[in-house]
């Protein structure tokens, strides 16, 4: 479908949908934390920019409107029943809740191998992340930080010495050079007024042209 699509906006949103449909497999096999950082990487980073790009292109938006009104019942029966394999597939124990009760007993009588083997696949990469590995957390988050501010400082940055055009002024200038003052004389004749350049000594002079009358 993505090759098939005649428009390129269709053709980025089936990619996301295949991301989603990753995520939800994911969630199936276990594998929560790979679940929710598949979409968030996936559909945040690569699809994202693909949109960018798509979005550079001359596309006609009415048109996609009109597309987007005429396949929305058949794309919504298609969510719904979705959404419900989701719901009817997925387990109360596939996404546990956060327990409800607190322990109470002195944490030197604490077995922790079964509370290892007990643990989800997000609360033992949490534990490792906010603890063991806290101070590379925080300088690939200030890496990712540099990077944003380095992108956003190069997209501001103009040079001087680069022209420049800017096409509203332009546009503005041509249809004044195209529009023409015209009348029509009583005899039938249309009248336009017309100037020629100024000459060297200082004075306008108006030229004469035998089909129409200057005045």
């Amino acid at each position: 479908m993505v090759v098939r699509a005649k428009n390129p906006v269709h053709s980025i949103l089936f990619p996301i949908l295949v991301f989603c449909d990753t995520s939800g497999l994911l969630i199936l096999l276990g594998l929560d934390f790979s679940a929710m950082i598949s979409p968030v990487v996936h559909i945040g980073a690569i699809a994202v920019s693909f949109l960018f790009v798509v979005m550079m292109f001359n596309i006609q938006i009415a048109e996609i409107h009109e597309e987007v009104l005429r396949y929305l019942p058949v794309s919504g029966i298609i969510g719904l029943i979705f959404w419900w394999e989701m719901f009817f597939i997925l387990d109360n124990e596939t996404i546990p809740l956060l327990p409800t009760h607190r322990n109470t007993t002195s944490l030197r009588y604490t077995v922790y191998a079964g509370k290892v083997q007990s643990w989800t696949n997000l609360e033992t990469l949490g534990n490792l992340l906010y603890t063991y590995y806290s101070v590379w957390f925080l300088v690939s988050s200030l890496i990712l930080l540099a990077a944003m501010i380095g992108a956003i400082v190069l997209t501001m940055h103009r040079t001087t010495k680069v022209k420049r055009q800017d096409v509203f002024r332009r546009n503005a200038l041509d249809s004044r050079r195209n529009i023409m003052n015209r009348t029509i004389s009583p005899f039938g004749h249309s009248h336009r007024r017309s100037f020629s350049s100024k000459a060297e000594g200082g004075e306008s002079q108006d030229s004469y042209n035998p089909a129409y009358i200057d005045f």
